[in-house]
């Protein structure tokens, strides 16, 4: 069974999540979504216009992995491939 704290905390990255996506699929084309959280590490996927660019890795570390650690320090962002 999973804890209560991890499930708001899922809560919570998913709705960060969204926000994030929302913007990068105004201003670039391509979104962000989420396909996993254990309690630790959150698996996300891009995908639209992010999908075969040369600033994929730098839009998943820097922009995508940034923000949600400026919240959520100790979470490890993964960006799976497809």
């Amino acid at each position: 069974m999973v804890a209560p704290e991890s499930t708001d905390r899922e809560t919570q990255l998913r709705g960060l999540l969204d926000k994030i996506s929302a913007y990068v699929e105004q201003f670039h084309g391509g979104n962000v979504e989420f396909v996993s959280f254990n309690g630790k590490q959150l698996k996300v996927k891009l995908g639209g216009a992010c999908l075969n660019c040369p600033l994929l890795p730098s839009t998943l570390h820097g922009w995508v992995e940034g923000t949600i650690h400026q919240f959520f320090p100790d979470v490890e962002v993964i960006g799976e491939q497809e």
